[in-house]
């Protein structure tokens, strides 16, 4: 059997530092700012602008995807996704650093990770515990907006890191992918309400197993070992082997199941986009798994 070679999905706070004051930074290393907060919390922009990793520029999740779709978060198109990405500078060429300001550590930035691998791009890392360390260690901030000259990207989606809700429908039956909830428990069981949501009720599609995704963080905010994460999947039974699709509420935190699993070597981890908030919208409702009150299946 060959085994993959995978690229460096964690770079070290040291490391971009390094690489800042060495002047690495330019068409052949771009650090990407990935924060997102829910509305009336914290306003991301504004505190990129007020202070951000030197060189870095703002990835606004909101303006990078399908705008039309009734559904969050969804990906944009190939053309899209080359557009914005080759206005912050980046070419397939780059490779691409990507943090969060959230203060567990990551939470959007596995997103956009995950973003650039499925549309075919490598060379692509996350800043292992996030800008909540880099401030904590000290590393320079600037307010001084980044202005990359523009690059030619091309975009390639990769369609076996990618479900849509058809194929998780069908996989109901056929059950040839195991399939992992990276939310909270109590959202999982339908016991706690959906933050922020209308019309959307909390529970799971039949079948999947919970792992919710701060389990893969240290409290510090970095990525636990490949070696305690793969005790998380056995301790689920979740068989790293095996095909695997990661689900959440609307594909985002999803992509802390596809990078714990990328670090444990398995780079094929297929996120389903929709996620639960397509899938309590269309799916029937024997398919949909609740303890709450509301939703009787």
């Amino acid at each position: 059997m060959v085994h993959q070679v995978l690229y460096r999905a964690l770079v070290s706070t040291k490391w971009l530092a390094e690489s800042i004051r060495t002047g690495k930074l330019g068409p052949g290393l771009r650090v990407l700012d990935a924060s997102w907060y829910s509305p009336g919390t914290r306003e991301a922009r504004k505190e990129y602008l007020e202070r951000h990793v030197p060189g870095a520029s703002f990835f606004d999740i909101e303006e990078c995807r399908d705008t039309a779709s009734p559904y969050e978060m969804m990906l944009p198109s190939e053309a899209g996704f080359a557009d914005y990405v080759g206005r912050l500078g980046i070419s397939n060429h780059t490779h691409v650093v990507v943090y969060d300001g959230d203060h567990l550590g990551s939470f959007y930035a596995p997103r956009v990770w995950w973003m650039f691998r499925v549309f075919g791009h490598r060379t692509v890392s996350v800043l292992n515990g996030g800008f909540r360390n880099w401030l904590k260690e000290g590393h320079p901030v600037t307010s001084e907006p980044s202005r990359p000259e523009p690059a030619v990207f091309k975009a390639t989606l990769d369609r076996s890191l990618l479900k849509n809700y058809e194929q998780v429908l069908e996989n109901l039956e056929s059950k040839r992918f195991q399939l992992v909830d990276s939310r909270s428990q109590g959202r999982f069981l339908g016991t706690e309400p959906e933050p922020d949501a209308v019309g959307l009720d909390s529970g799971h599609i039949r079948g999947s197993v919970n792992m919710p995704f701060m389990d893969f963080l240290t409290e510090d905010g970095f990525e636990k070992s490949a070696e305690e994460l793969r005790a998380l999947f056995q301790t689920k039974k979740v068989d790293l082997s095996q095909p695997l699709i990661a689900t959440c509420r609307k594909g985002v935190t999803a992509c802390h199941v596809a990078l714990a699993a990328y670090l444990c070597g398995k780079p094929d981890v297929a996120v389903y986009d929709g996620s639960w908030s397509e899938w309590f919208r269309r799916a029937p409702p024997e398919s949909r798994v609740s303890q709450g009150k509301s939703e009787k299946a």
